[in-house]
């Protein structure tokens, strides 16, 4: 599977419980930080949840 990076751009304050929860079980911590991961079909829906948070690049 390929790998993509994952890097929190905007700030999670006023977002929903649920997007806050994604964040933090895709492994973001804070601003700017960034994680990478295999594009599963599972990861890619956490990611399409959070998208106005997060930007993705394929590694």
């Amino acid at each position: 599977m390929a790998k993509i990076k994952i890097t929190q751009v905007r700030s999670k304050i006023g977002s929903d419980y649920t997007q806050k929860a994604t964040l933090i079980a895709l492994g973001i911590k804070k601003l700017n930080h960034s994680v990478e991961h295999e594009a599963t079909p599972q990861i890619l829906g956490m990611v399409n949840k959070v998208q106005h948070l997060v930007i993705v690049e394929k590694v």
